[in-house]
């Protein structure tokens, strides 16, 4: 019998083909069987809500501080070019974002004096969170026909103003810290904060540390009873009324005295220094806050950093620290927006603010402000952010 070699050799060669290809199926099969397999149970991690890739488009509503009502609105239009998502805020003064936050009817509130006890008490959301944003100053300011700056106040002569006790520009009183100006025989007309207001609350806090008389008939709180002079709503009703009165002596935010033109005060300091309002005397007033809290609940009123400017604090931000638990946002994606934004105020935001004359925060502190933004979650899961 004859064999045909080649005809042998080529049916071999087609049969280790056949099971060559059958072996490279079989294996690339067990890749698949393994990877789904791998899938179905992948190793636990710390659950995250995930920031997405793609810009957000979220809408997040915050109410309170007027103080600091320009620095959101400009940081607000960094945020969305930034992020895509809205920050809609409502400067309706610290007392009713206080309010607000404990309402639940925003999705972040704004003051500009921390939280007391009471209010913490009345947060039964969860744990709140009083996140410092920026420093800014609270200026005493004049609308004096023929006075265009280099007035000298301290607190025991500007209480007796809202006390009204010295009435007149030309009171010996005024006279014997102004040698140098030429006050006209002019009344005074004092101009203050008719809503609940964290600005109120610093100048009051300012005025019952350097006057016994004033700590004693009127205190210090966002609202008080003012023996004298005319309310305006706001900031920036103040510093209109203000600058519609001849006369008229008002508390302002830097920004606002900055966008009105006014003549703001050099005020006295804990040392004996008069002290001007300015982006540099606020932010001393930040520096090595002493006892500063775990909580950041702090004052820096009247701080006794030399150069520093008397009446300048920081404002804060007021959030829960399970903000999806405390139903202050409605899904993971808001609550990502949310925390975005505060992470935007402590990151790129503290030199973008220096153009509105508010003061980043110092160095010590805003570590910690940013540790408060990093522990907020999700219903128990931690919030990432891009």
């Amino acid at each position: 019998m004859v064999i045909n070699v080649l005809a042998v050799v080529k049916q071999g060669v087609k049969i280790m083909k056949k099971v060559l290809l059958a072996l490279i199926a079989a294996g690339l099969l067990g890749v698949i069987i393994y990877g789904a397999t791998k899938n179905d149970n992948p190793p636990k991690k710390a659950a995250t809500v995930q920031a997405p890739v793609k810009k957000q488009h979220e809408v997040i509503t915050g109410a309170g501080s007027t103080f600091a009502a320009p620095l959101y609105g400009q940081l607000g239009s960094e945020y969305k070019t930034a992020s895509g998502s809205t920050i809609n805020y409502q400067a309706v003064g610290s007392g009713a974002g206080i309010a607000q936050f404990i309402a639940n009817t925003v999705n972040y509130g704004a003051t500009d004096v921390a939280l007391k006890d009471t209010d913490i008490a009345q947060a039964t959301k969860g744990e709140p969170l009083n996140i410092p944003v920026a420093f800014g100053a609270v200026t005493v300011s004049y609308n004096i026909p023929g006075v265009k700056g280099g007035m000298k106040l301290d607190g025991p002569t500007i209480a007796n103003i809202y006390l009204g006790k010295i009435t007149n520009w030309n009171d010996p009183a005024v006279a014997s810290l102004n040698p140098g100006l030429k006050l006209p025989d002019l009344q005074i007309a004092p101009v203050y904060r008719s809503d609940g207001s964290g600005t109120t609350a610093q100048f009051t806090k300012f005025l019952s540390g350097t006057s016994p008389a004033w700590a004693q008939q009127v205190g210090s709180d966002k609202t008080v009873q003012w023996p004298t002079g005319t309310g305006s709503k706001g900031n920036d009703g103040v510093a209109a009324t203000t600058s519609q009165t001849k006369g008229s002596v008002g508390y302002v935010e830097l920004a606002y005295a900055l966008k009105s033109n006014f003549t703001t005060a050099a005020v006295k300091d804990k040392s004996g220094q008069y002290v001007t309002p300015s982006l540099q005397s606020t932010s001393k007033a930040g520096d090595n806050l002493p006892n500063l809290p775990s909580d950041l609940r702090f004052s820096a009123i009247n701080s006794p950093n030399p150069g520093a400017y008397p009446i300048a604090s920081a404002t804060f931000a007021l959030v829960y620290q399970d903000t999806c638990k405390a139903q202050e946002v409605t899904t993971p994606e808001q609550a990502q927006a949310l925390k975005g934004w505060f992470s935007y105020l402590l990151g790129p935001g503290q030199q973008s603010m220096k153009r509105l004359q508010y003061a980043p925060l110092p160095k010590e502190l805003l570590t910690k402000a940013k540790a408060q933004v990093g522990s907020m979650t999700c219903n128990g899961r931690t919030i990432t952010t891009q």
